[in-house]
């Protein structure tokens, strides 16, 4: 009689469980977006530009060295921060500056940003500089694009293939 009453008493807690799930994955609405809301993504990594180009030790220098540490050139391992806008319709969304990342400063940086905008016609502009050596932007993109609502609109970045590109 106690596993009849058991196993019973098991299968109606599953179903109340059951129950509460179906409820909550059906019943409740949750929207991420707004109506006519549309989503403008920043998604990619990047090793910028060395801070300082190689330098030729001096026999002075050579030297002074161990003989096992003893390279004809000196290059710092360290990398520029690169500084990255982004405008819509010339309004300035969001502007990063970002620190490579390692012990030595000497990896790529990772960004991703996220902004909510209004679903329609609009002009992009991203622009970046990746080497602290040079004023104002080493890579630049414009274009005008249409967002529907609840569209993601991601911005990605390749230096192999020229830079910016959209999906």
């Amino acid at each position: 009689m106690t596993k009849i009453l058991r196993y019973s008493l098991q299968a109606f807690n599953y179903a109340i469980f059951m129950l509460v799930v179906w409820y909550f994955s059906f019943n409740l609405p949750y929207h991420q977006l707004e109506e006519n809301e549309a989503v403008v993504t920043l998604s990619f990594t990047h090793a910028t530009k060395l801070r300082e180009a190689c330098r030729k030790l001096s026999q002075k220098e050579l030297m002074k060295l161990a003989p096992n540490m003893r390279l004809p050139t000196d290059c710092p391992r360290a990398r520029s921060p690169m500084t990255l806008e982004l405008y819509l319709d010339k309004k300035l969304l969001t502007k990063a500056t970002v620190e490579p990342t390692g012990f030595h400063k000497d990896q790529g940086v990772n960004l991703f940003k996220r902004v909510k905008v209004q679903a329609g016609e609009h002009s992009l502009r991203v622009w970046m500089n990746d080497d602290v050596n040079i004023e104002g932007p080493t890579y630049s993109y414009e274009k005008n694009i249409v967002l529907k609502p609840e569209q993601q609109l991601l911005i990605d970045f390749n230096s192999g293939s020229g830079g910016f590109f959209v999906n």
